[in-house]
């Protein structure tokens, strides 16, 4: 069990530089839970990731959440989301008694392109590392494609379409043990 004050300054760390949301954030959170610290296997930060991404709330937190979870239960759950949340609400509260005039600053115009920029490369990499994990599978790259189709094309609701590959995965993983039990069975 990690120490609770561990984990809320991880996570205040975290949330102290995570600008862009969520999917910035993973990069981050992997760094520092999974490279630096060892505290937490890559596979299971994707999963809380992926779980984030299906409930509702927003992705950052519930990834948050869920990680100070498998670190130190309830307790570590707090924690974390606590740590997390804390600097945004520090930032805003500062930023809204000042906004309008720092809207019109130049200097802050051009660093809020920059912050842009950078959150998308963040985004990018996370994207490209979450695919080379990815299962390869021909039944994978038809959910991958009808998702972003869905998505980019028609415009379908992204709840539809994370809860439609949910259970298109669990189906197709079904089906696997089903195959996987009988070929089995012909050996014996």
């Amino acid at each position: 069990m990690i120490g609770l004050f561990k984990i809320f300054i991880i996570f205040f760390r975290i949330g102290s530089f995570t600008f862009g949301g969520g999917y910035a954030m993973l990069p981050i959170i992997k760094r520092e839970l999974v490279d630096n610290l060892g505290w937490v296997k890559e596979e299971d930060i994707y999963n809380y990731y992926a779980i984030g991404q299906s409930t509702p709330g927003i992705i950052a937190v519930n990834t948050a959440t869920m990680t100070g979870y498998s670190l130190n239960g309830i307790k570590g759950s707090l924690a974390a989301t606590t740590g997390f949340i804390m600097p945004s609400l520090i930032i805003i509260t500062f930023i809204a008694s000042f906004f309008k005039r720092f809207q019109q600053i130049q200097l802050f115009q051009h660093a809020f392109a920059g912050i842009q920029i950078a959150v998308v490369a963040l985004i990018l990499d996370i994207v490209i590392k979450m695919w080379q994990k990815s299962d390869k599978s021909e039944i994978s790259f038809i959910i991958f494609t009808t998702a972003f189709i869905l998505l980019a094309v028609f415009s379908v609701s992204p709840v539809f379409v994370i809860l439609s590959a949910a259970a298109a995965g669990f189906i197709m993983q079904i089906l696997r043990q089903d195959i996987n039990d009988n070929s089995k069975g012909d050996f014996q």
